[in-house]
């Protein structure tokens, strides 16, 4: 187990199998040393965090989702470095999407459920630049969903 996931498992994170695309794409692209992650939609043990903000969650209720998003991304990261978490240099950038209503505002404070997460996880490597934006809808119907750019060996 390399330090990533022992830091994961310190924080009762074990990450799951990389979720399988919807549709007619795939989970992730590497050019050179970058990773592109496919958005990996708010979704838990008991199945698709639904939902929108300002509506049907709260804001807190959205943070947990955009951490799901971000337990996903890791996963997706983790299979594209062949299991091996620890080639991963940094993040990038993260890309989250509210499902939220027009007034709703608290965008950022949503997909700090992700950032916070990240930061925790991996430490410097998890500093990042972000953007944090509506949406009137999402796939599913979905709280959240997070894509991601990564920096991997």
């Amino acid at each position: 187990m390399g330090n990533f996931e022992k830091r994961l498992n310190e924080l009762g994170v074990t990450l799951p199998e990389a979720p399988a695309p919807a549709a007619n794409y795939v989970p992730y692209v590497r050019t050179g040393n970058l990773l592109h992650v496919a958005g990996q939609i708010a979704k838990d043990e008991t199945g698709l965090i639904m939902g929108k903000l300002g509506a049907d969650l709260d804001t807190g209720a959205g943070a947990k989702a955009a951490r799901a998003c971000a337990i996903a991304l890791l996963a997706q990261v983790k299979a594209a470095c062949d299991g091996d978490l620890d080639r991963l240099v940094r993040v990038v950038k993260l890309t989250g999407f509210v499902n939220s209503t027009p007034d709703f505002t608290e965008q950022p404070q949503v997909i700090n459920g992700a950032s916070d997460f990240i930061g925790e996880a991996l430490g410097e490597a998890g500093l990042h630049a972000r953007s944090a934006v509506s949406a009137a809808s999402l796939p599913f119907g979905v709280a959240v969903e997070i894509d991601g750019v990564f920096e991997i060996r």
